[in-house]
C-alpha cells in the first residue's frame, strides 16, 4: 500500500510540510497519492540511523547479506501487480518494460547475493613474512577490502526499478556493508515507496539493524543536496543528467571531508558506419538503427543520438532510409510532461544550427507527451566547429555526421566528450582498415559494440558501464555488474598482526573457503 510517507529507517514518517502527487503522462493528468517530502529531521534522522547501523553492518557475515538481498528480490516479486500498475501509471511506459525492468533487478539483487556469499569478492591478498631477509626484513602483510560507510543512492526518472530503489547501485552498496539512504525519484515516487516496502520487509526478516535503508521523498533538490553534505554520508551514487550529477560532484568535493561521487550523466553514444556495410547493408542498418534511436523513446543512456559515416552515395542511401524507415515508428510516451519538453527545446536547438540539414522530423498524429522522433545531418567540418551539435538531445532523436574521410573522422572521434558506449558497423574485414578510427573510438567510451546496436546492457561480469568524463565521474568503475561493488569498498593493509585477530578473510586457515592472492599466487588454500 502508498502511504506517500518516507521510510526512516524501518518506521514511516511525514513530518514534512511540503507535499506533492506523481503524474501519468499517457493519462495526462496526475496521479492520486500525495508523497510527503522528507523534513531536515526525517533526513538527519535516516543518515544517523545508517551509521549506527553500519557498525554492525560492515561485519555481517556474507551469507546473512545474501540471504537478506535475496530475500529484498523475493518480497519485491510479492508486490506483484501492484507494482506493475503503479510503475505503469508513473512511466507511461508499457506494461511489459516494466515486467522486464523488474527482471533485471531481481537479477541483479540475486547476482550479488550470490558474489557476497562466496566471499572472493573482498580480493584478499597474503605476502608472508620474511624475517630473514636482508638488509631489511620483509613483514607480514595481508590486504581486503572493506566498506566506506553510509551511500546516498538518487532514484533515476528513466528506470524506476533497475536504477532506483532496489537498483545496481542500492543492491551493490548493500552487497559491499554499506547502509544505504535512498533518494527517491519524485516522477515515480509510490513504484519507489513500494520498493522500499520490500525492503524494509527483509531488513526485518533477517534481522538487519534499524537504519540500514532508507526512503526519502523529494520533489526538488534540497533533500538531495543535504544528504551529499551530511557529514555521516560517505559516497554517493546517480543515474540522471549531466547537470545534475556535475552539481552534486561538486559538493561533494567542497565538505570538508571529500566523499567519492559515481554518477552516470550524459552519453550520446557514437555510431562509427563504414562505408562497405553501408553500400551492402544499409537497409538493414536503417531498420536495426530507427528501432534503437526509438526505443522507449530514447530514453536509454545507450541511445544512438550520433552517427558517423564517410560522404557518398553509401552514406546518402543509408541516411534516405534510415529517414524513411524512423517515420514509420509510432511515437510513443515520454516519461514525464518535462522531459517532453526538455526534449523538444533540445531538438529545436539542434535543428536551429544553420549547419544542419533536416532529414525527417514526424509530423503525423501524436498522442500527449509523446515524442516525435527527428533525424539531422551535418558536415564533418560543421560538427567540429560548432560545440552546440555535440550535446545529448535526450529522446528519439539522433544526427548523422557526414565526413570527409577516415582522417576527418578519427579527428571528430578524439574530441567527443567521454561516453558510455561507441559501436561500429562494418562488412567483412572492413574495420581493420580503420586502426585509426576504432583506436579514437576506444579512447573515448567504456564499452565498445561491433555490428550492433548500443542499446540493452547486459548485467553479467564483463560488463562495463561507464566511461570517460561525462559519461561517468570515474571510468575506472562501472555501474552495471558485480564489478559495480568496487565503488562503496576501500582496501586496508594488516601489518603483522596476530592470526586470530585478523578478519576471517585473511587468516591462514581460510576458512570460508576463499580465493586469494598469497604471495603473488591465487589459491584457497591454507598457510
Amino acid at each position: 500500500m502508498i502511504t506517500g510517507k518516507n521510510y526512516v529507517g524501518n518506521n514511516l514518517s511525514a513530518k514534512g510540510s511540503k507535499t506533492y502527487k506523481t503524474f501519468n503522462p499517457k493519462l495526462n493528468l496526475e496521479n492520486q497519492h500525495v508523497f510527503v517530502e522528507a523534513s531536515e529531521d526525517e533526513i538527519d534522522g535516516a543518515v544517523a540511523l545508517a551509521q549506527k547501523a553500519f557498525e554492525t553492518y560492515r561485519n555481517v557475515p556474507g551469507p546473512k547479506k545474501a540471504a537478506f538481498i535475496r530475500a529484498i528480490a523475493d518480497n519485491i516479486l510479492d508486490l506483484g501487480d501492484d507494482l506493475i500498475e503503479t510503475y505503469c501509471f508513473e512511466t507511461g511506459l508499457p506494461k511489459g518494460r516494466a515486467e522486464g525492468e523488474r527482471g533485471r533487478t531481481i537479477f541483479q539483487l540475486r547476482s550479488f547475493a550470490d558474489l557476497v556469499e562466496g566471499g572472493s569478492w573482498v580480493e584478499a591478498a597474503i605476502d608472508t613474512a620474511l624475517p630473514s631477509r636482508t638488509p631489511v626484513p620483509k613483514p607480514d602483510l595481508r590486504k581486503m577490502n572493506i566498506p566506506i560507510g553510509p551511500i546516498v543512492v538518487f532514484g533515476a526518472s528513466n528506470f524506476p526499478l533497475a536504477f532506483s530503489t532496489a537498483g545496481g547501485d542500492t543492491a551493490s552498496a548493500l552487497a559491499a556493508g554499506c547502509p544505504v539512504v535512498v533518494k527517491s525519484h519524485p516522477m515515480h515516487a509510490g513504484t519507489g515507496e513500494l520498493v522500499a516496502s520490500a525492503i524494509v520487509k527483509a531488513v526485518e526478516e533477517t534481522g538487519m539493524p534499524n537504519g540500514v535503508f532508507s526512503n526519502l521523498n523529494s520533489s526538488g533538490i534540497e533533500v538531495g543536496k543535504r544528504l551529499v553534505q551530511h557529514t555521516g554520508v560517505k559516497g554517493v551514487g546517480f543515474t540522471g543528467s549531466t547537470r545534475g550529477g556535475r552539481a552534486l560532484y561538486d559538493l561533494a568535493a567542497k565538505r570538508e571531508e571529500p566523499i567519492p561521487v559515481f554518477a552516470e550523466m550524459g552519453s550520446i553514444n557514437p555510431v562509427v558506419v563504414l562505408p562497405d556495410a553501408m553500400r551492402k547493408k544499409a537497409d538493414r542498418w536503417a531498420e536495426a538503427y530507427a528501432g534503437a534511436i526509438t526505443l522507449g523513446s530514447g530514453q536509454f543512456c545507450t541511445n544512438p543520438g550520433l552517427l558517423l559515416g564517410i560522404k557518398g552515395d553509401a552514406l546518402a542511401n543509408f541516411i534516405k532510409q534510415l529517414g524513411n524507415a524512423i517515420v514509420k515508428m509510432e511515437p510513443s510516451c515520454m516519461l514525464h510532461p518535462n522531459i517532453v519538453e526538455a526534449y523538444e527545446s533540445g531538438k529545436s536547438q539542434a535543428m536551429a544550427q544553420p549547419e544542419s540539414t533536416l532529414v525527417v522530423d514526424y509530423d503525423g498524429e501524436a498522442g500527449a507527451n509523446h515524442a516525435r522522433q527527428a533525424i539531422i545531418t551535418v558536415e564533418g567540418k560543421a560538427f567540429l566547429e560548432n560545440p552546440t551539435l555535440h550535446h545529448e538531445v535526450f529522446g528519439p532523436f539522433s544526427m548523422v555526421v557526414q565526413c570527409n574521410d577516415a582522417s576527418q573522422m578519427e579527428g571528430i572521434l578524439s574530441k567527443l566528450e567521454g561516453q558510455l558506449v561507441g559501436t561500429v558497423i562494418a562488412e567483412g574485414g572492413e574495420a581493420k582498415n580503420y586502426h585509426g578510427v576504432v583506436e579514437a573510438l576506444k579512447n573515448r567510451v567504456g564499452r565498445l559494440v561491433f555490428n550492433g546496436v548500443p542499446t540493452g546492457v547486459e548485467v553479467c561480469p564483463s560488463m562495463t558501464h561507464g566511461g570517460p568524463y561525462p559519461a561517468s565521474t570515474d571510468s575506472r568503475f562501472t555501474a552495471v555488474g558485480i564489478d559495480a561493488i568496487k565503488r562503496w569498498v576501500r582496501p586496508v593493509s594488516y601489518q603483522d598482526w596476530p592470526d586470530e585477530l585478523l578478519p576471517v578473510e585473511l587468516q591462514n586457515e581460510n576458512p570460508l573457503g576463499i580465493h586469494r592472492l598469497i604471495n603473488g599466487e591465487w589459491s584457497i588454500i591454507k598457510i
